[in-house]
């Protein structure tokens, strides 16, 4: 006999406004399903992100990561592969990303790709009206119901060919959902946005020929995958959906999960879509994750390219992981933003974007990533020409054989440390984290399209700098004083420029913490959450 919904939802309160719109998402139904998922899951999902507390500790002591002893059965096995590729997933050349917004889906759908990750993560700031929206506007969209009009402008979807397929990314497991909490708990951010979108969904999805696809990004264990593993079997199994139905691609984004790529697949394999390279996030990993250790500082970021050693070695790992194993080895992501008003620049920029995509199908990715529209036609040009079939999971790579010292070779990545090195990361911080405190998760700083990935890396490697207390090339020390000098200068000068009612001020104050080598927040996103969170009266979800 199944449960009573009024039992499971007592002790369910939503903490925010709750008006007909947001009850299309958030239904009883559908509340009923988050609470389930939370009180399933939860307290493994705390005692995981502890684990990564104990990782850093041992890191912190001066150990290195090395391959898994107690899963080489795993790694050395050819016994087992990842799922099939799934209905409107087998050619995924050009993927692109970006927000949830309306505008954004629309667009982002009308693209020439092959696919949208819709992004409640990196590109999304969480205010409970941009994961709320998010969710009607995916829900729309699905049926096709997303047509709205702006001042004279009318956005509608394209009638004349096949929508790319929809790929939702859920937030991280560190990030929780204050506005519902379960027994006096904050949902899991991660939990909150599967769940919703799930539910609200999967069916329906499945009804037009494609189903329930995810991103999953910030994992550091394959521990985590067989946990995002338990929540798909039960969500499945929860609405009488044929297990495997749902597929998850992982961002191999941090440092801990390069090591443990066989095993995270592995993990996920019935419901695998393969891997992706999130190469902003995976430097800023590298750099947390060592940043005690003077002999991972890094130098500017623009030299810390896909050529370097570290990062090298990773994608040819990754690609020869994936397609050992029958998925998808996804390759990272193209920035930029075109330029307008400069032809010469624009060229170069777009020139750079070719060389990219290049790179990424020689090496044998079966698809890519875009930012923007106009990047779609680049990277198609690319991945057309260089790759005639769906995919290139018959390119097996079995020539590459990578070490943990290649994974962790930082030292071969040639370039310096300068004051312009230091002041760009400062303003790609600043601004980012302005935009992030006015709810907006994604902001164009000089024609690229940074989010929280990059602002990670800018505030990564300022820290880094001052901790290790390394000299630029300039002769100058990089200290507290020296950081603080300039960072004052530089939210000095972005507010002079900026309209009246910016943040700049605040963001600096937020960001006087991270970049001076003494406190470290594990994430910037966690750090500010509270800035944007407006938590109101429990609201008891059982009179939904």
């Amino acid at each position: 006999m199944a449960a009573n919904p009024d039992d499971i939802l007592q002790n369910v309160n939503i903490l925010a406004p709750l008006n007909d719109q947001t009850r299309k998402v958030l239904s009883k139904e559908a509340t009923v399903f988050l609470a389930l998922l939370h009180r399933s899951f939860n307290a493994r999902r705390k005692a995981l992100l502890e684990r990564r507390k104990v990782r850093q500790a041992e890191l912190d002591k001066g150990n290195l990561l090395d391959f898994l002893p107690e899963t080489k059965h795993i790694r050395e096995s050819d016994s087992w592969k990842g799922a099939p590729p799934a209905p409107g997933m087998i050619d995924r050349r050009v993927e692109i990303t970006g927000p949830t917004d309306r505008k954004m889906v629309v667009n982002a759908l009308n693209s020439n790709v092959w696919t949208y990750m819709a992004d409640f993560e990196d590109s999304s700031a969480p205010t409970w009206d941009n994961m709320i929206n998010g969710q009607l506007n995916l829900y729309d969209a699905i049926r096709k119901q997303v047509d709205f009009k702006q001042g004279e402008k009318e956005y509608k979807l394209r009638t004349d060919r096949v929508l790319p397929t929809l790929i939702a990314r859920a937030r991280g497991w560190h990030l929780e959902e204050k506005h519902f909490t379960v027994d006096g708990e904050p949902i899991s951010g991660s939990l909150f946005d599967f769940g919703l979108y799930f539910l609200n969904n999967a069916e329906e999805l499945v009804k037009r020929g494609t189903g329930p696809y995810f991103y999953l990004p910030k994992m550091e264990s394959h521990l985590e995958a067989r946990l995002w593993n338990d929540a798909f079997n039960l969500a499945q199994d929860y609405i009488g959906m044929r297990r495997g139905t749902i597929r998850g691609t992982v961002l191999i984004e941090t440092i801990p999960a390069a090591f443990e790529m066989d095993e995270i697949i592995y993990e996920l394999r019935d419901h695998s879509s393969g891997l992706n390279c999130g190469r902003w996030d995976y430097i800023f990993s590298v750099i947390k994750r060592f940043r005690n250790n003077p002999d991972f500082v890094l130098p500017d970021r623009s030299a810390v390219t896909m050529t370097s050693h570290f990062m090298n070695a990773y994608v040819q790992l990754l690609i020869k992981t994936c397609h050992r194993r029958g998925v998808h080895a996804m390759g990272g992501m193209a920035a930029q933003i075109p330029i307008k008003n400069d032809k010469e620049a624009n060229d170069k920029a777009m020139a750079n974007v070719y060389a990219d995509k290049l790179r990424e199908v020689k090496a044998g990715h079966d698809g890519t990533w875009v930012a923007h529209p106009a990047l779609a036609s680049i990277a198609s040009e690319v991945f057309n020409k260089h790759m005639p079939t769906p995919n290139q999971m018959f390119i097996r790579r079995e020539e590459v054989n990578i070490t943990a010292k290649d994974l962790l070779n930082t030292k071969a990545t040639e370039g310096t440390i300068t004051e312009e090195g230091i002041r760009k990361n400062l303003n790609i911080g600043l601004g980012y984290m302005e935009g992030w405190l006015r709810g907006v998760g994604c902001v164009p700083i000089n024609y690229l399209m940074e989010d929280a990935a990059t602002a990670e890396v800018s505030r990564s490697q300022l820290w880094q700098w001052c901790k290790h207390g390394v000299k630029t090339s300039e002769g100058k020390t990089v200290d507290k004083a020296y950081a603080q000098k300039l960072l004052q200068e530089q939210a000095d000068e972005l507010e002079s420029k900026a309209p009246k009612g910016n943040k700049y001020q605040l963001a600096a104050k937020y960001f006087a913490t991270q970049v001076t080598g003494e406190d470290y927040a594990e994430f910037l996103t966690s750090l500010l959450y509270d800035e944007i969170t407006a938590v109101g009266k429990p609201s008891p979800a059982s009179k939904l």
